[in-house]
Parts: C-alpha cells; structure tokens; sequence
C-alpha cells in the first residue's frame, strides 16, 4: 500500500531535527544537526544566536535528508515545522536582522521605564497580580532594547519569533501561527490573534506595537511554498507547502496522543512542562491564559518549571564530573550515568526536598530555588534524584491547578522529552503523580505530533482522533508502586506544598536587596560616565 509523508522540521534550543514522517506514525528517515553552539554570552545571564544559525544548519541537514532518500523526498505532502517558544528576533524592513536574537534562556531584565496606561496597572492590581505584570516587563526583550540599546531599536521594523523568521527564509511571507507565539508578545491566546489594539490593558505590557508582528495565519492551513530560492540551500522541492502548526510542547502534546482533558503531557525536556488539551479556553493558573493548540479549535493548558530539566545539566557540571569522565569515555550522556544510579537512592530521598525554581516562574515571579532537609548522610545522589523529585512536585502542584480549572480530574499521563528515556524517571513521575505514565513508540514526539498535524492539514486524516488513532502506539506503561506513592504523598502535602507560603516573604526581601544593589550599580555607572561628577 502506498504510503504517505510529511516532511518534519523540529527545532529545539540546541539543535535541529529534519525527517520524513509517514502517515503510520514512523520516522522513517532523520538527520539532526547541533549548532555550534546554543548561544553566546556578551555578559552573565545572557544568551543569544544569531538568527542565520538556524537557518543555515536546518538548510545543510534538510539538503543531507533529500540527497539519503530521494524518492521519499518526490512523494512529500507538505511541511509542519515545530520551535521553541518566546525567543525574539528583530529585523530592518529588509528582514534583515539588527541583532542577535534573544533566546528564552536569556535571565536579562528591563528596568520597566516605558510607562502603560494606568487602567492596565489598576486591572491587574485588582486582580493580585502586580508582581506578574512587573515581570512580565522587566522580562520582555522589547523593554530591554529600547531601554539599553534605542539606536537598534529605531531600526525594528519587524519584530517576531524564531519560527516565523524560518518562515519567511522558506517561503518569503511574513507569516506565522498563532501557536508559536506564547511568551512575551502580545498575544490574545482565547481569540487566537494578536491583540488588535495596541492599548489593550494587556497587550499593552509587552511594548510591541501591532504593525511589528506578522500576518496570522489559521492552524492548519498553507502559510506558503518552498521558493526557488529556499530550494537551492535545502533541497526542497520547489513549490512544497509549509502548513501552519505551531511550537514544540503543541507539538510533543499531540505526538504522545493526547487529546481530550483526562489525559496529561508530561515534557521532560530543557524546560519542563505539564500540559493537558481541551476544546475550552481555561486559565491553568489564576489569570495565566492556556494557549493555542496545533490542533484547529484546541487549547493547550502548560504549567511550566522554567529550567526543567537543565537543571541536571547544571548537576552535572557543578557535581558530577567523575561521572562525565566516565560518560565521554563511554561515548553517552552523563545523564544516562547519573540515571543508572538513581535506585541507589529511596524515594524521597531521606528527606531531601528540593523547590526547582532555578527561574522564576509566572505564577511566582519572586521565587527564588530551595532545598531542605540536608543531614550528614545526604550525598550527591540524592541531590540529583531530589532534583528530579522536585520538578515532578512542582508539575504535580501545576496539574492540581488544571483540573480545578477544569473541573476534571486527569487519570493518566503520557510522558515525552529527553528525561522519559530514562525507566527510573518514568516510575518516579508514575509514583509521585499516582497515576500511570506511558511512553509511545519514537522520543521524538515533538516531530511525531507535527507531523500528525502536517496530515492533518493535508487532509490525509479527517479527525485529530483518526490522526492519533493510526499514528500513535504505546510501547510501555509504568504503575505506581504503593510503598513509594505513600512516602511522596505524605512529603508533597507534609513538605513541598508548604515551602513556598513559608519562603515567599523571604523572598520577598531578597529582591529588595537585589533591587538595592541593583539602584546602587547604576549610579556607579552614571558616574563612570560623567568624570566631571568626581
């Protein structure tokens, strides 16, 4: 029987994967190509690409995946490309970049100056949520530019995220989905549009006027076709369609086969995420809006932890360097060393709770990262397993938020991302949720649900359940184990629920110091400038 094949391409934060998926849900083909490297820092905290990076090394893996397999490539339907969320490129009215991007790894903050109107400041004190509305500001790159580079800034002509500047290389439109643009853009998320009012009371927040950002285009359909131009660096046919889809959590939620809102995404990836998908439009956490899904008429409800699962990677450096020895011997991750002895560790590691807030998160925007309950046989192993307690904690908490929203209770939950290789991963989520996880048969769900959604748009399946139905496959299931479900249910509701009430205020007067020191720095730095003031 002749088969069908979308063409996939999948961005991530330290690499691209280009493949031909066919319509039974099989990579049947892929070529993955790390950039040089992530980003660069011009100071502490920051990280930034520039944007031909991802142009460039997707064009040179596509060009390797049609010269492999030529006939596949003849046969393609179409295109769905999948990103990483709220990264900023700014561009001349050429499309010319004028920076850098700034990626969402990027820790800068803006001062704030650019004033709002006062309804804005009202509404959201009204509404408790004064503190999200600042962090919001302070942590959009728009503020920062204007604030620290207004040369660069007078030249933004067209302001947009990594996907739709990958948009415009293959097809030249300035186009985009709604669904890759989460993050810090004003985003009207129920209505699936950007904000039409440059005053919008939260539109407003973000700074980015209306005539910067790209033509919307609906979930599903064509945004445009493969160029002479885009042909000749990529190997794509001239003439292909690129649909509209959307980001990589969408993306890995639709690859693992969820669908309806009794069923959980869990992402164990660079950031880390609980998502479940529904057909209404609910806030997963007070006032924080879910987001549009890649499936047309869908929303995504995600709570994140913001570092996820770069935390182990931050273990590792800091940690376990006897262990990266030993794993660059052996040509694997570090991760697959440390994961191998997480059963040297019990569940709950003998009191060790961590609260993974190595970035602050929306809901919480003063939080700063904890850890109780050292003891003097705490080792280094229970850290790193104390680590992966934490984020399973904190998105246990985040999923408590989406079913009250819902009202529904979620009773299984699908597990993606990096971390999911690991079997002692999955049973710890399985354990500390109390509920049965399940993977399915490629890690690459992220490139598995764009592709569902690339035949989707095709019109290869009429339905997104006939879509699922045909292309995913569970592989295995992990149940809780009732000893160690016990010993996390009683830490969850003894210990973590309550750090956060006993350390907010704490951090509270942390940020005051930091704002101090931060008030101080500044007129050092004025004074610096003018030596007439000494």
């Amino acid at each position: 029987m002749e088969r069908n094949y979308i063409m996939t391409i999948d961005y991530g934060t330290q690499s691209v994967r280009v493949a031909f998926v066919d319509d039974k849900g099989n990579v049947v083909a892929i070529e993955k190509a790390k950039y040089e490297q992530t980003y660069f820092s011009h100071k502490p905290g920051y990280a930034e690409q520039y944007p031909d990076v991802y142009t460039n090394t997707m064009a040179e893996a596509s060009k390797k995946l049609f010269a492999k397999n030529e006939e596949i490539g003849k046969k393609i339907l179409g295109i769905s490309m999948t990103c990483f969320r709220d990264s900023h490129i700014m561009c001349d009215e050429n499309m010319k970049p004028v920076r850098p991007a700034i990626l969402w790894l990027d820790q800068r903050q803006a001062r704030g100056k650019e004033k709002i109107p006062f309804y804005s400041h009202l509404l959201f004190w009204i509404v408790g949520m004064t503190n999200t509305l600042h962090l919001n500001r302070k942590r959009t790159p728009a503020h920062w530019v204007k604030e620290n580079e207004p040369e660069v800034w007078n030249k933004v002509k067209k302001y947009m995220a990594v996907s739709t500047y990958v948009t415009y290389f293959l097809t030249g439109q300035y186009k985009d989905s709604i669904a890759n643009y989460a993050g810090h853009f004003p985003t009207d998320f129920r209505k699936r549009r950007f904000y039409k009012s440059d005053k919008h009371f939260q539109g407003v927040v973000f700074g980015i006027k209306r005539n910067l950002l790209c033509e919307i285009v609906p979930i599903g359909n064509v945004i445009g076709e493969i160029t002479q131009e885009a042909s000749e660096k990529t190997g794509i046919p001239v003439g292909t369609k690129l649909f509209s889809v959307g980001s990589d959590k969408s993306c890995e939620t639709l690859g693992l086969g969820c669908l309806t809102n009794d069923v959980a995404a869990l992402s164990c990836g660079t950031a880390s995420s609980i998502e479940v998908q529904t057909k209404k439009f609910y806030h997963p956490e007070p006032f924080l809006p879910a987001y549009p899904s890649v499936v047309r008429g869908y929303y995504n409800m995600d709570v994140q932890v913001y570092r996820g699962y770069w935390m182990l990677s931050w273990f590792s450096n800091q940690f376990a360097q006897s262990e990266l020895k030993i794993a660059k011997e052996e040509n694997v991750p570090v991760e697959q060393i440390l994961s191998a002895q997480l059963d040297t560790v019990p569940a709950g590691c003998d009191g060790l709770i961590l609260q993974p807030y190595w970035g602050p998160g929306l809901s919480r925007p003063l939080a700063r990262g904890a850890i109780i309950g050292f003891s003097d046989t705490i080792t280094k192993m229970h850290l790193y397993r104390s680590i992966i307690e934490g984020i399973d904690f904190e998105l246990k908490r985040g999923l408590e938020s989406i079913e009250k929203a819902q009202h529904k209770k979620v009773n299984k939950i699908m597990i993606s991302g990096g971390g999911s290789q690991s079997d002692e991963i999955c049973q710890i989520a399985a354990d500390i949720f109390n509920l049965p996880v399940s993977r399915v048969q490629t890690f690459e769900t992220s490139t598995l649900g764009a592709a569902i959604a690339g035949f989707l748009a095709a019109g290869v399946y009429k339905s997104p359940d006939e879509a699922v139905e045909q292309m995913v496959r569970l592989t295995r299931t992990f149940l809780p184990n009732r000893k160690n479900r016990e010993v996390y249910d009683f830490l969850y509701k003894k210990g973590y629920k309550k750090i956060y009430p006993r350390l907010k205020d704490i951090y509270k007067d942390i940020k005051s110091l930091e704002n101090r020191k931060s008030a101080f720095q500044r007129i050092k730095n004025a004074l610096r400038k003018n030596k007439n003031l000494y």
